[in-house]
C-alpha cells in the first residue's frame, strides 16, 4: 500500500475494507449516491446522465460488492482452516476475521 501524496508505503499481509477494494470510479459513485441521499434521480441530474444509466451503474456496483462479500467468505473459511491445522494461532486468526 502506498500513499499517493507522500509516496510512503508498506507491504504485508493485511485485509482492506470492501469499499476500499472497489475502483475509484465506484467509490466516487457511492459517495455521490450517499450525498444525494440515495436518490438515483439526483445522481442522474448531477452527472448529467440518464436515470437508466445510473440504475445500471448501481446494479453493476451491487454485483461487484456481492463478489467482494463472497471473497471475504472464502477468506474467512481459509483462516478457519489455518487455525484448525495449526498454521496460525486462534487469536491471530480471530483478528484476521474481524478485519474482514
Amino acid at each position: 500500500m502506498t500513499c499517493e501524496d507522500c509516496a510512503l508505503g508498506y507491504e504485508g499481509d493485511f485485509e482492506t475494507p470492501r469499499l476500499a477494494r472497489l475502483s475509484r470510479e465506484d467509490q466516487r459513485f457511492i459517495e455521490l449516491f450517499v450525498l444525494s441521499s440515495g436518490s438515483l434521480k439526483r445522481v442522474a441530474e448531477v452527472e448529467d446522465i440518464s436515470y437508466p444509466t445510473v440504475r445500471n451503474r448501481l446494479d453493476n456496483l451491487i454485483t461487484r460488492l456481492n463478489g467482494e462479500i463472497d471473497h471475504d467468505q472464502v477468506r474467512k473459511q481459509q483462516i478457519l482452516e489455518d487455525i484448525d491445522s495449526g498454521r496460525i494461532k486462534p487469536k491471530q486468526g480471530m483478528r484476521m476475521i474481524e478485519a474482514l
